[in-house]
C-alpha cells in the first residue's frame, strides 16, 4: 500500500517495534527511525542501545532521528524535504506521550488538560497531512490494572484517547501479541 498511514500496537516486549522495522523495510527502500526515547537510565540506555543495534544489523538504510517532544514538528519539517516525504517510522508514540507530561510536570504546573489535547491534535494533524509512508508504533496500556497514583492514570487515559484518534487516521493498525502480528482495522464493526 503506496503512502499508507499505519498503527502497530500491542504491549511491552510484544514484538511491535521488531515487526513494525521488517514492515517498513517491506515497504520502503529506505525509512526515517523516529526515536521518542530518552535514557533517563542504565536500563533504558540499554534498551535504546539494543534498539539500535538492531537497526545497524539489519543492512537497511535507516536514518534515526531523536526526537522526544517535538514530534508533530518533525513530521512536518519531513514533509517539505527537497527530495519528497521520506517513508518514517516512529517509535514510539507512549514515550512521546510520557515526555510530554514529564514536560508539563517539570516545568512546574498541575495536569492541563487542554495543553495536552493541543500536542495529541497537533500530532494527529501531522500524522493526517504527512504525505509520504508513516508507520507509528504504541503500546495498548488498557488491558492492565488501574494506576495507582493520578499520573499514571492521566497517562493510561489519554494515551488510549491517542491511540484511537490515531486508529482511525490510519489506513491500516496491527495489534501485536507473542510476536504474532494481527491485522485489525480490515476486521473493524462499523454501526
Amino acid at each position: 500500500m503506496k503512502n499508507a498511514k499505519v498503527l502497530v500496537t500491542g504491549g511491552a516486549r510484544s514484538g511491535k517495534s521488531s515487526f513494525a522495522e521488517r514492515l517498513s523495510m517491506h515497504r520502503a527502500p529506505a525509512s526515517v527511525y523516529i526515536a521518542t526515547a530518552q535514557a533517563y537510565d542504565e536500563e533504558m540506555r540499554d534498551r535504546i542501545r539494543h534498539h539500535r543495534e538492531r537497526r545497524q544489523g539489519a543492512l537497511y538504510p535507516w536514518e534515526t532521528v531523536e526526537e522526544p517532544l517535538l514530534l508533530p514538528e518533525l513530521l512536518g519539517s519531513l514533509s517539505h524535504r527537497r527530495d519528497g516525504a521520506p517513508a518514517v517510522l516512529v517509535d514510539c508514540l507512549t514515550l512521546w506521550l510520557t515526555n510530554v507530561l514529564l514536560e508539563i510536570e517539570r516545568e512546574g504546573h498541575d495536569f492541563e488538560e487542554e495543553r495536552l489535547s493541543l500536542r495529541i491534535n497537533s500530532l494527529v494533524a501531522a500524522v493526517e497531512h504527512y504525505p509520504g509512508h508513516v508507520i507509528l508504533v504504541t503500546n495498548e496500556v488498557g488491558s492492565g490494572i488501574v494506576p495507582e497514583y493520578p499520573l499514571g492514570r492521566i497517562f493510561r487515559d489519554w494515551a488510549g484517547l491517542m491511540n484511537q484518534r490515531l486508529a482511525r487516521q490510519c489506513d491500516e493498525v496491527f495489534l501485536v501479541t507473542a510476536g504474532i502480528p494481527l491485522e485489525i482495522k480490515s476486521r473493524e464493526f462499523l454501526i
